[in-house]
């Protein structure tokens, strides 16, 4: 093959595939003809600048996907400023919303707060404290320290208006918290109080508080009796006082109950108690007719004596022919033979009555009857005061002082006789008992079992807090001010925010590219009638204009509140007169915004904004369901060309050009064969 024929091949085999850059580079092949070297084909090169100029409408079409891109990202944003702004007159057109919001205020916070709920009546109303509620309190006898050994015994806690249980004394007064602290109602409930150990420089007490205030949540503690000859309390530490309480004794002559003072020694007890005296009983017929020795008894009935000196019982049972003058006798004999004390006795009195008595020595008895003839009864009467029988003495050891209580024995012998008392191995002082606060609202009497009173007014709360009682305090609700004023000033910062977005698309913005030229453009939004029909929408609901159905307002416009529209149409607060207005004209203000039935500025201008922000068909959602269609498309059809077009094509450029390559390469030896058939001589002159 010549020269000539391969070049022409070459030519034929390319031309008809390749473009401006194919034919550079084959004139640079010509030009290797007269000794230049030959360069050879930059295949990728090659392709890829042919295909660049075949990718000229992709250029275009990413260009219009790049501004949709732009356009999405500022609806977008204009698209959430104007749901935040949608969201301030939503806020603002509620009835538990902020100018539903109610403040309640107190003309003595030392005694009295409140709170009242959205949409409480405003007003004025006056409230005296009598009392506030209180939780009731007991406290125990005091020890030497929380782990000193306890004597044995048992109490009672009794709820209001619950069961009494029973508490065991064991160990010391952690292990007494510890059980009443867990102890439980016959229904399987906690006793409604907490035990704890109180210690200070004197000693250890257990202090019992009601876990709720108020008398229904109060309880009571009661000592389980002591029964016995004699008695000697746990030990009090040296220098430490008895506190306000009582004891009951009960012994053969009866029962009398002592009381305590706060700081009262054993010492002063026992001689309250030596000194404690009771009234013997005598017991009376009740019969109407007057008695005599021969009066009859009535046949079958019974009488019976119980003497506690003697723990014995005497019985008479009346035949048909006993007589009044019989039970006497009867009697006298039981004494004779020891079953009755030799006080008693039983007679017929001036009167004409049976009189049974004990006599002075009082050692304790009871009687009953059934007699007919006595009246079917025998009613106790008091006589001269006798002591107790009973002999206390304080005494005191290396831990402090106690006290021994013990019976009398009996002047004729026999057996000592028993008695019974209410302080058990620990007792238990009440230092407050549990009420109900107690106070008047508007001169009706409330009670409430806890200081936190509702009901008393409606939608408000009332906290009592105590202090100085009795004295008027004036409760103010109204509307809260602070919190309408911050939605105000929300509503006026987020109309701004959207109003600005919107404006920044209709702008002039100047810019310079880099040979110097200057261009003007608005947003990418300028065009959007979206936009262009939300900013005629938010500055046209500026102008709104509230008139009552009757009667007047102070507040019909924006500006009434403060609010006032600038030259770029964005909103500035006057906060001197918004806060005049919410002070003075609070109804108005709400009136303003919510109309007669929710139906004023705040629903009018909601209802605008909800055709651009609705979810279903609003206009960003058209908007950008549209621009988003769009850029689809055009991605579609940049991927369509891909692979239709700009694919096939690549394929078809590499191969020519790998050709044409392959073809480049054996040219100089074809040249020199050219040469040499012509007759030329490389290293001389053809001219």
């Amino acid at each position: 093959m010549s020269s000539t024929s391969s070049i022409n091949s070459l030519l034929s085999s390319t031309a008809s595939t390749t473009s401006t850059n194919t034919a550079v580079s084959l004139s640079s092949m010509l030009a290797s003809e007269s000794g230049e070297s030959t360069p050879g084909i930059d295949v990728t090169a090659a392709v890829n600048s042919a295909i660049t100029a075949d990718r000229a409408p992709e250029t275009a079409w990413n260009n219009d996907i790049t501004t949709l891109s732009s356009q999405t990202t500022a609806l977008d944003a204009i698209q959430t400023a104007t749901e935040a702004l949608a969201t301030d007159m939503q806020n603002l057109n509620t009835l538990t919303g902020p100018l539903a919001a109610r403040t309640a205020t107190s003309s003595n916070t030392s005694d009295l707060t409140a709170t009242a709920a959205t949409g409480t009546a405003a007003g004025v109303h006056t409230v005296v404290i009598t009392t506030p509620a209180t939780t009731g309190s007991w406290y125990s006898d005091l020890q030497t320290g929380p782990t000193a050994a306890l004597s044995a015994g048992t109490f009672t806690i009794t709820p209001t208006g619950g069961q009494p249980v029973s508490i065991a004394i064991t160990g010391d007064l952690n292990d007494l918290a510890t059980a009443i602290n867990s102890a439980k109602t016959s229904s399987g409930a906690s006793l409604g109080v907490t035990a704890t150990v109180v210690s200070d420089a004197t000693g250890s007490r257990l202090a019992i508080i009601a876990n709720s205030t108020g008398t229904a949540a109060d309880f009571t503690i009661a000592t389980s009796n002591f029964q016995g000859t004699s008695w000697t309390s746990a030990d009090m530490p040296t220098g430490s006082t008895l506190g306000a309480n009582s004891v009951t004794l009960t012994s053969a002559a009866g029962t009398a109950t002592i009381a305590t003072t706060s700081g009262e020694s054993y010492a002063t007890l026992a001689t309250a108690i030596n000194n404690a005296t009771v009234a013997p009983t005598s017991y009376s017929s009740t019969q109407t007719a007057a008695l005599t020795s021969s009066s009859l008894l009535t046949a079958g009935s019974v009488t019976t004596i119980n003497d506690n000196a003697t723990g014995k019982t005497f019985t008479f049972t009346a035949t048909a022919t006993n007589t009044v003058g019989d039970l006497n006798t009867a009697i006298a004999a039981a004494v004779t033979a020891g079953t009755l004390s030799s006080s008693i006795s039983g007679a017929i009195d001036g009167n004409g009555n049976e009189v049974i008595s004990e006599g002075p020595t009082n050692t304790g008895m009871t009687v009953a009857s059934n007699d007919a003839s006595l009246g079917g009864t025998m009613t106790a009467a008091t006589e001269t005061s006798v002591s107790l029988g009973l002999t206390a003495t304080a005494g005191s050891n290396a831990n402090g002082t106690n006290l021994t209580i013990a019976s009398n024995a009996p002047t004729g012998g026999g057996t000592t006789p028993t008695f019974t008392m209410n302080e058990p191995a620990i007792g238990f002082t009440q230092s407050a008992p549990a009420v109900n606060a107690q106070l008047t609202v508007d001169g009706v009497p409330i009670s409430s079992a806890t200081n936190t009173v509702t009901g008393a007014i409606p939608g408000v709360t009332l906290n009592v807090l105590g202090g100085s009682l009795g004295a008027a305090i004036t409760l103010t609700v109204a509307s809260d001010a602070a919190q309408v004023s911050t939605a105000v000033n929300q509503f006026v910062t987020d109309y701004n925010s959207a109003l600005n977005l919107v404006n920044t698309q209709f702008t002039d913005t100047t810019s310079t590219n880099s040979s110097g030229t200057t261009t003007t453009a608005q947003g990418v939004l300028a065009s959007d009638p979206t936009v262009v029909s939300l900013q005629s929408a938010l500055e046209q609901a500026m102008n709104y204009v509230y008139t009552p159905t009757s009667g007047t307002t102070k507040v019909s416009s924006l500006s009434d509140l403060g609010i006032t529209v600038g030259d770029d149409g964005t909103l500035s607060v006057d906060s001197e007169t918004l806060d005049s207005a919410l002070a003075n004209n609070p109804t108005d203000v709400q009136n303003f915004f919510e109309g007669s039935a929710l139906n004023g500025f705040a629903n009018t201008f909601y209802n605008t904004l909800n055709t651009f922000t609705s979810a279903a068909d609003g206009a960003f959602k058209v908007d950008l369901s549209s621009i988003s269609t769009t850029s689809a498309g055009l991605t579609s059809e940049i991927n369509n060309f891909e692979t239709n077009y700009i694919t096939p094509q690549k394929t078809l450029l590499t191969a020519d050009f790998s050709k044409a390559e392959i073809a480049l390469q054996s040219l100089p030896e074809e040249m020199q064969q050219l040469n040499a058939e012509l007759g030329f001589n490389n290293n001389s002159s053809n001219g």
